[in-house]
């Protein structure tokens, strides 16, 4: 790997696997070693719904005069295109974030879906459903009552590194999640996955979701409320993922739109 780190923005304010995930990621596609830098210091932004806050670091120009690259980043609701000269956008998470941006972009991804290629494979699967709920609602007796109603599904605790989530991930039968990135690594993995109704997270808590569902083609059902799941696990079927085709695209946009200037020297010339 090269010698300098890859300075990378990352939300940190609390443990978060999906957040961890964009260091294991981007570390993996630059060959680079990563360390956290601040939006006005970093070299690239690239995991997470973290558009909204570079928007505000930047809107007035470039504090420290650099010029981070976007990749494979989202919105988490529309805001002001201001920012985009002082920033390097060179692939955004879906369509939604593309369109607030007045971007013309037409392919999209997020870095979740290299999961698989940038830790491997977990072992063999068994037959558990994971559930992964916001990492603000783990320890909700709700979510406990559901858990002890239906011995067949598996808490997979957000609050941990990417490594120990997606290893638990990777061997799920099924994966419900309101967690984005619990079905991103899921469909980075090709587990069939069901969308949980994500509760008073965020004010517009549902357009993430849409944003990456769009850019990889997947039809995305109405969530599942936490409260059916006993019921709704019983009628659980075997199923493939019919949009298995959008999510190789857009590994293979990720993989095409990473700059070569970041990556390490002995990968910097390869045709990824």
């Amino acid at each position: 790997m090269s010698a300098t780190p890859l300075k990378l923005y990352w939300w940190k304010d609390e443990p978060n696997f999906g957040d961890d995930l964009s260091r294991e990621v981007v570390s993996f596609v630059s060959g680079r070693e990563v360390s956290w830098a601040p939006k006005d210091a970093a070299d690239m932004v690239a995991l997470g719904s973290v558009l909204q806050g570079v928007r505000n670091r930047f809107k007035d120009g470039s504090p420290k005069g650099n010029r981070p690259v976007i990749w494979g980043t989202g919105l988490m609701f529309p805001v002001p295109k201001d920012f985009l000269p002082y920033v390097e956008t060179r692939l955004v998470r879906g369509p939604l974030t593309a369109t607030f941006l007045g971007l013309k972009h037409n392919q999209f991804g997020d870095p979740g879906l290299l999961a698989q290629e940038a830790l491997g494979a977990q072992g063999e699967r068994i037959d558990r459903i994971g559930i992964i709920p916001h990492m603000k609602h783990v320890d909700s007796p709700e979510l406990a009552a559901v858990l002890a109603a239906e011995p067949a599904l598996f808490l997979i605790d957000p609050r941990r590194s990417a490594r120990e989530v997606v290893a638990e991930i990777a061997r799920c039968a099924h994966v419900i999640s309101s967690s984005l990135h619990g079905l991103v690594v899921a469909d980075s993995f090709g587990i069939p996955n069901t969308w949980l109704e994500p509760v008073a997270i965020h004010a517009m808590p549902k357009l993430k979701f849409y944003d990456y569902a769009t850019g990889i083609e997947r039809p995305l059902a109405c969530p599942v409320k936490l409260t059916d799941i006993p019921a709704w696990v019983t009628t659980l079927k075997d199923q493939t993922l019919s949009y298995q085709d959008g999510i190789e695209a857009s590994k293979a946009s990720l993989l095409a739109a990473f700059p070569a200037s970041l990556r390490a020297q002995d990968l910097a010339a390869l045709d990824l």
